[in-house]
């Protein structure tokens, strides 16, 4: 393989970026130079400092460390990213040996193992939102035999950079505007679309994040990925590539976009409550863990490079093979000693588990453990009890702010011949069962002179945005659409973010540009030259959500609105096919106290009409008698919570005296606009996208 050149993103004249190699001594105005802390000239701000185009990161980048560093020290003691978060308690289950490819004791079948989960938001704060449009974490802290493992991923496969040495400015920019202080929990603002247009990499990312993935319905309803790739490790020393999915039991599902934005109104807890909620009824969320493994072969054959972050192995080419379960069966008994104070560090893995020479891996490994100190205020983080591992924990690294525990003996350093003295010599290294290192070369210049570069395949930053584009459904392609307008339009004094943006979604699809540009208003700009000419992918179908949703009602709520005068047995009848569905029903009525039926019984209500919008569930039922739909035309609440119900795609159920309620919210008939019988259930499944076009103008 030829030695890689180094490239670096240009703006050209006429607003577009490209990527290009710089001539000797091309640099800055001298009153611009970028600069270290300690003032010295920084001669490449893109690439961290490598060992071969492709080998790993160096502990001697000074650059790279400072940067890091000092962006993981920014902010105390909340978070710097993923500060809003929800916690639970649980356990993985080994269902499949994989003995031949690793010698993890966690792996061994049948082999049950504690952990506990965190999801969150990215860029909002801990008091922000749970539902804007954002990326969410997707992090596991196995208690294993042989110390903690952290797989740390998100719930796209894929992220904005390749490199570490971007995250603190991916970070900044994403982040509420420096001068201003907002917005709070959103991407759609100059500072980030400015970034983003000048940084043509993160394209597959914006089109994963730009699409409904961004807007889940529920922590139970999303993927997980470990992002990166791995490297797994059997008994006899042998490696494989590996790349780590999570697959919820109850199959993926989202809101539509005006409904996350009421549900900011409604409910700004809304998926921290769907979990604690979902676990304290017993209805303990599942997810199966996947792996797609693959060697250095498969690897040097794609026309894209594994370790490259912003990439996925589409799992068409290597079908996701399931190899454990993991049940989340308990909420924390305080959100703060255990949700707050957990510490995630991607550097901890156990035996039969490695990393790669991924760059943007190689970082985290790094800042992980420096934002811990930070942030919980000492070395001794680890003796949290979140964070305590449930084997023996044996070394010679004591004192410390905050240590907890009370070594005894003059042993503490290793080697020692204290024993020789008959006193205790302490713990020695382990040879034979200890975590060791492996390396497994991927191709030519693994390992050769150091370099700020990053390899060839690296600089094709559309092919696989281009696949997901492809992958999707019409009305999920009108919604990425939708959502990079929203987004772009909110950009307001940088007037030449959005042409460069369009430009840049020209080399995706020229549909995608013109659809943005159309929404702008602007004309459709000159297409930004490609680094790397994309090339055309077979369509990805797993991508999609709308091609993967599960035909279920199960871990779903349906709200039935009723009244005075409204029929029981007609209620019951809908809470007994909802139940027999596995489904969740809540009744809603527009006094606090309920509503007394027809039989002139008292029906208590689980919300009030007012406070318990439609878009808290996933479908409804109208069960109202003639009188007091009369009444309801009259109420904005009713006439929202049918209308909304529409306007979001769900199914509507109502008998006959509901019907002129259901006129004046606009309702038109559908698949998804039923009685109350059977058909209703069936109906409530699903989201009903066919109705998207008829209800663009309603929202």
């Amino acid at each position: 393989m030829a030695k890689p050149k180094p490239f670096e993103t240009k703006l050209g004249a006429g607003g577009e970026t490209h990527q290009t190699v710089p001539e000797k001594g091309e640099h800055s105005a001298s009153d611009a130079h970028l600069t270290t802390n300690q003032g010295i000239r920084v001669s490449d701000n893109q690439n961290s400092l490598k060992a071969g185009a492709r080998g790993p990161t160096l502990l001697e980048d000074f650059v790279l460390r400072e940067k890091i560093f000092h962006f993981d020290h920014e902010r105390i003691p909340e978070r710097v990213v993923h500060a809003r978060g929800s916690g639970a308690h649980g356990f993985f289950e080994a269902t499949d040996d994989i003995s031949d490819l690793s010698k993890a004791a966690v792996f061994k079948k049948g082999t049950k193992t504690p952990v506990f989960t965190r999801f969150s938001t990215v860029a909002g704060g801990a008091g922000s939102v749970d539902t804007p449009r954002d990326v969410r974490g997707f992090a596991v802290k196995f208690y294993t035999s042989e110390g903690n493992w952290d797989l740390v991923g998100n719930n796209i496969p894929v992220f904005f950079i390749q490199d570490a040495m971007k995250f603190p400015d991916l970070a900044h920019a994403v982040k509420m505007e420096a001068n201003c202080g907002y917005p709070q929990a959103a991407s759609a603002h100059d500072t980030f679309w400015d970034w983003a247009s000048l940084m043509p990499e993160t394209t597959h990312m914006l089109m994963w994040a730009m699409s409904d993935r961004t807007i889940p319905r529920s922590l139970r309803m999303i993927e997980g990925f470990g992002v990166h790739t791995f490297q797994m490790i059997n008994a006899a020393g042998k490696s494989s590539f590996v790349k780590f999915h999570w697959k919820p039991k109850l199959g993926l599902q989202s809101t539509v976009w005006d409904e996350a934005l009421k549900l900011q109104a409604a409910d700004n807890d809304y998926h921290r409550r769907d979990l604690f909620e979902a676990i304290d009824a017993g209805d303990f969320p599942e997810w199966e863990l996947g792996i797609q493994v693959f060697d250095r072969a498969f690897a040097e054959a794609q026309p894209y490079d594994v370790l490259d972050s912003t990439k996925l192995i589409p799992e068409e080419d290597i079908p996701v093979r399931i190899i454990g379960r993991m049940v989340l069966d308990r909420n924390p008994d305080n959100f703060f000693a255990e949700t707050e104070q957990v510490a995630y560090c991607a550097s901890n893995i156990v035996p039969g588990i490695d990393f790669s020479n991924d760059p943007l891996l190689q970082g985290r490994l790094f800042s992980y453990l420096d934002t811990q100190l930070k942030r919980l205020g000492s070395t001794n983080f680890h003796q949290l009890p979140i964070n305590a591992p449930k084997c023996p924990v044996i070394n010679f690294q004591r004192d410390g702010h905050m240590q907890t525990a009370v070594p005894k003996g003059r042993a503490n350093y290793e080697p020692n011949s204290l024993i020789d003295h008959g006193e205790t010599g302490g713990p020695r290294e382990c040879p034979m069962t200890g975590f060791e290192s492996t390396t497994m070369p991927t191709g030519d210049n693994e390992e050769g002179d150091k370099l700020r570069v990053r390899a060839e395949l690296f600089a094709d930053h559309y092919s696989q945005a281009r696949q997901f584009w492809i992958s999707l459904t019409d009305n999920e392609r009108a919604h990425v659409a939708s959502s990079f307008t929203f987004e772009l339009s909110k950009v307001g004094q940088l007037n030449q973010v959005p042409p460069r943006m369009v430009g840049n979604l020209r080399n995706v699809a020229e549909e995608l540009a013109q659809r943005v540009a159309d929404g702008l208003g602007i004309e459709l700009p000159r297409k930004a030259k490609a680094a790397r000419e994309p090339v055309d992918l077979e369509p990805s179908p797993a991508v999609s959500i709308q091609k993967n949703m599960k035909d279920t009602l199960e871990g779903r709520s349906v709200g039935i609105l009723y009244a005075d005068g409204s029929d029981g047995a007609e209620i019951d009848a809908v809470v007994a096919a909802i139940t027999a569905a596995k489904g969740k029903s809540v009744l809603i009525a527009p006094k606090v106290g309920g509503a007394k039926l027809a039989d002139g019984s008292l029906r208590k209500a689980d919300g009030q009409l007012a406070g318990t919008p439609s878009q808290l569930f996933d479908a409804v039922a109208i069960v109202l008698s003639e009188s007091a739909t009369a009444l309801l035309l009259k109420e904005s609440a009713a006439i929202d919570f049918v209308a909304n119900a529409f306007v979001h795609l769900k199914a509507i159920g109502a008998n006959d005296a509901a019907q002129p309620l259901l006129d004046k919210a606009r309702v038109e008939p559908d698949d998804g606009i039923t009685d109350l019988g059977n058909d209703f259930i069936a109906a409530a499944k699903l989201r009903h996208f066919d109705r998207e076009p008829k209800v663009r103008n309603l929202a």
